[in-house]
């Protein structure tokens, strides 16, 4: 029949080891499947880092005694006139499987056999990853080896899209890859913690999933796309590129069965803190509740997973707020006042500059205030919100035209050699501060005034001192570099 879809399922070893899919639509096996990567297709991508985790992951399916592990779709376009099938969606993980069997001995495997495209990406990664691979399984003992191989080969299974319909083939594989995409980082975290949650029953884990449902979607996404990652990787000194499937290792933390020294010092802090919290020490002795958590340290993966990421919603959703009377952290702020313009509110430069102004207050709120802040907690705070601000638009003041390389280079502290004024990392400043005290007296020491003749032109476009005479809210930002002493005259 032209143009049909066929849904089916193959089991690895029978696609790779004989050609064919081991159930279609009507419980019957297809036959002399040739799988082809066509000339369009994509170079080899998968590194030695992604070909261990798929070899962890099946190592930890087989530790679960999981009957099946469903290792995802693999779509094929049925090329009547050559003869084969041609991989439209699925090349990483088949690629890599093909090693694995090969690395255990399994056998001829005919797919290993075609001439891939010439390109520096399948030269160095097939047989990089193979390298990698074939060395983990070489410290494997004989009986795991022999087990991997069966588990692999009968347990681990492909869902297969087949259709004789090119153009169809590519609008599946489209859809596919559209459904998901906005919240695929942070949704694919959660169901690797999930899958770390084995100690809770089924009423427990529901409440967990409901907590993290009734979070705002695009926030939650945000918070890990737009702050939590970069934190990470800005406080490392590190340029931060994007959340994706490749990095979200940063938030996958140490498991139960992690016994490396340093995996037990932070599951063993997580767990003191824990308990004590939920014990009446706090209630009866009057001392704060500590925090289990922080910005500059791994994580504790399962149920800690999304109660670190309800804290941080809560914290990030606090500083956001500016309302006198919501929240502990930012209320009344003369200065958020102006930020929270409209104006300063679109574009891309300002919603960068912003967002370095609000990463900053969460790093300093995560090390250094306690869960519900006393006044002379509130009072070093409303200090380091001056700095914070002069840091992150001083940026925005110097420059015509903001994007995420300007930004980046003025956080690793390079746009210093073009004299920039105030370009350092000041999220590596913060965690080496060891009270507020000291970080504030750091930052006296190397934030600089701003010169009249080193601010953008766009920067002044309103009178410095224009005040709405309804709402007492000043209309430029610079009027606060004044105000605090940052501005050369």
């Amino acid at each position: 029949m032209p143009n049909r879809l066929i849904l089916g399922i193959a089991k690895i070893g029978d696609l790779l080891l004989h050609n064919h899919i081991t159930q279609a639509e009507d419980d019957q096996d297809i036959y002399d499947i040739k799988l082809q990567i066509p000339e369009y297709q994509r170079p080899y991508k998968w590194t030695a880092k992604n070909a261990n985790q798929l070899l962890d992951d099946i190592l930890h399916a087989m530790s679960e005694n999981k009957e099946t592990y469903r290792v995802g779709t693999l779509i094929l376009h049925k090329d009547k006139e050559r003869e084969c099938y041609n991989i439209v969606d699925g090349q990483q993980r088949t690629i890599t499987f093909s090693l694995l069997l090969k690395a255990l001995g399994a056998g001829s495997i005919e797919f290993l056999s075609q001439q891939l495209t010439v390109n520096p990406y399948n030269l160095h990664n097939v047989p990089n990853n193979y390298r990698a691979i074939d060395r983990r399984i070489n410290n494997l003992s004989p009986d795991v080896k022999k087990d991997l191989l069966e588990y692999i080969k009968v347990n681990c299974e492909l869902i297969v899209v087949i259709t004789d319909d090119l153009s169809e083939a590519f609008q599946f594989f489209d859809s596919q890859n559209a459904r998901g995409k906005k919240l695929y980082p942070h949704d694919l975290l959660k169901a690797y913690h999930l899958r770390e949650m084995t100690d809770l029953d089924a009423e427990q884990t529901e409440k967990v999933v409901k907590t993290w449902e009734d979070m705002n979607q695009k926030d939650l996404s945000a918070l890990f796309t737009d702050y939590l990652y970069r934190l990470k990787e800005w406080i490392r000194g590190n340029k931060a590129a994007e959340l994706d499937e490749h990095n979200i290792d940063l938030f996958k933390g140490v498991t139960s069965s992690d016994n490396y020294p340093y995996a037990q010092y932070y599951k063993g802090a997580f767990s003191y803190a824990d308990s004590l919290n939920h014990s009446s020490i706090p209630f009866v002795t009057g001392l704060h509740k500590l925090s289990p958590f922080q910005l500059d340290t791994p994580i504790v993966a399962g149920k800690p997973f999304f109660d670190y990421a309800k804290h941080y919603f809560d914290i990030l959703t606090d500083i956001q707020n500016n309302d006198k009377y919501e929240g502990y952290l930012i209320n009344d702020s003369e200065i958020v006042k102006t930020l929270d313009l409209r104006k300063y509110r679109n574009g891309i430069g300002n919603r960068i500059t912003r967002l370095l102004f609000d990463t900053a207050i969460l790093l300093y709120a995560d090390r250094f205030c306690p869960e519900k802040p006393a006044k002379a907690d509130r009072d070093l705070l409303d200090q380091f919100v001056v700095y914070a601000f002069i840091w992150a638009y001083s940026m925005r003041a110097q420059y015509t035209n903001v994007g995420w390389l300007t930004a980046q280079n003025y956080i690793m502290g390079t746009a210093n050699k073009e004299g920039i004024v105030n370009s350092f990392n000041l999220y590596r400043t913060i965690t080496e501060a060891d009270s507020p005290m000291t970080l504030l007296s750091m930052l006296a020491d190397r934030i600089m005034p701003l010169s009249v003749d080193g601010i953008a032109v766009n920067a002044k476009q309103d009178t410095i001192d224009d005040v709405d005479e309804e709402t007492g809210i000043y209309q430029n930002y610079l009027h606060f570099f004044d105000v605090h002493g940052f501005r050369r005259i």
